[in-house]
Order: structure tokens, then sequence, then C-alpha cells
């Protein structure tokens, strides 16, 4: 498989309580990230940025650059790269397992970061990859915006018939920001995204639309994001 570039570690400048790994988008890199979440307001938080591997993506003709996996399209129809969505996973399963036992877990991300970090919630779920490979993470929340969700056909027909991976979907913190402005994954496919998660039982999801935010984050979408952060995570403060 492709080799991941360099992980940016912004530490906790409080009593450490929760480590969120957080994926950047499409041609990014973990530190492009790494510098606005080291300001935000969150003392307890470990924030752990990766890169994703340089390999060929479709949607640019084969044209290397940083992604979690190949895309052909950014929308929920479009095929899904397994393979590679299974890779970025396990890599952020990876960095989140050697955390200690008292810390709670996250995966935040944007746009295709964020869509990384909804595949490994489904990964959660099922307590497994697609390749049927054990998902040993115990994940306390999942933050995505700007994003959508991977192998969303499938997705509740997988979790008919098992009482645990219902159970799981009801009880995971999720939000879900995307701005109606968005020219690059629109803003359709992020609210389909938490329609099919809520319909297929992700009944703790939250979601948040920006009226006329384009591709980017703002102040406001990051306010938002330490508010749920700090309710669902049970945090502190300094």
């Amino acid at each position: 498989m492709f080799e991941f570039g360099r992980t940016h570690v912004v530490r906790p400048k409080g009593r450490h309580q929760a480590t969120i790994v957080w994926l950047h988008g499409l041609g990014d890199k973990g530190s492009g990230w790494s510098q606005l979440l080291e300001s935000l307001p969150l003392p307890n938080v470990k924030w752990i940025c990766p890169t994703a591997p340089t390999r060929p993506v479709s949607l640019f003709g084969g044209f290397p650059c940083t992604a979690w996996f190949d895309a052909q399209d950014i929308t929920e129809d479009a095929p899904d790269d397994l393979e590679g969505l299974d890779a970025s996973a396990a890599h952020v399963a990876n960095l989140l397992s050697t955390e200690p036992a008292d810390i709670k877990l996250g995966i935040g991300g944007f746009s295709m970061g964020a869509a990384t970090a909804l595949y490994s919630a489904t990964c959660h779920i099922f307590g497994q990859y697609g390749n049927r490979n054990p998902y040993l993470v115990n994940l306390s929340s999942v933050v995505g915006l700007s994003g959508w969700l991977p192998c969303s056909k499938t997705l509740r027909n997988r979790m008919e018939g098992s009482n645990e991976t219902v159970r799981r979907a009801a009880s995971l913190p999720i939000l879900l920001c995307h701005g109606s402005g968005d020219d690059v994954v629109a803003y359709k496919h992020g609210e389909k995204s938490a329609r099919v998660l809520s319909s297929a039982g992700f009944q703790n999801l939250t979601f948040r639309s920006y009226e006329g935010l384009g591709h980017y984050t703002i102040p406001e979408e990051m306010d938002e994001v330490c508010r749920w952060l700090t309710a669902r995570l049970g945090l502190q403060g300094s």
C-alpha cells in the first residue's frame, strides 16, 4: 500500500482527558490543521494530525496528491475504494491504540478527512473493517466538517440483525457541519449523509448547516465543535 506522511501532535495544555485524530482534506497535510487546533480553547484534548499518503487520485485523472483513499467523484454514488478506506481507518486506529485506557478517543476531519472519520465510525459499530479484520478502538466521538459518508448504500442492510451494532450506533455521538455554499462537496451530500446515518440508527447525531459557507471552516463552526466536544466528552476546561 502507500506510505503515510508526517504526523503532527498538539499536546494538551491542561489535564489530558481526550485524544482526537484529526484528518485533513484532499491535497493538504497534517500541519495544515495542527496550528488551528492548537489555538482552540480545549486544554484537555491531545490532537493527532496525520498526513495522508501521496497517491494517484482518479478525480484528478490519476495525478498524485495526498489522499486518504482514491476518489473517482465526490458523491455518495461514486464507487468506494474499500482498500484505501480500510488502510486509512487502520492507520488512525493504530494512532489511537497506544493512548491510556482512561482517555476518551475521537476522530474528526474535513472534507475527505471527514469521510474517513465517518467510515471509521461505521467500522467501530460493526467491530470490523470492510475487509472483516477486527476494529478494536472504542470511539467516544466523531466530527465531520464539509464531508460525506462512504459506503452509504450498504449501511442499513449491513446493520440489520445485530443488536450490538444497533446499540453502538445509537450511542456514538456524531457532529456533522456543512456550508450551504459548498462548491466542492455539495451541501446535499452532507445533508444526505446525515439522513442515511440517522435512518440507519445513529440516534446521537447533530447536523449543523451554515448559510453561505463554502468549502472551508469559520470561527463560528469551530466554536460549535468546541462546545459539542466539551459537552459530549465531559471536558473540564483549564
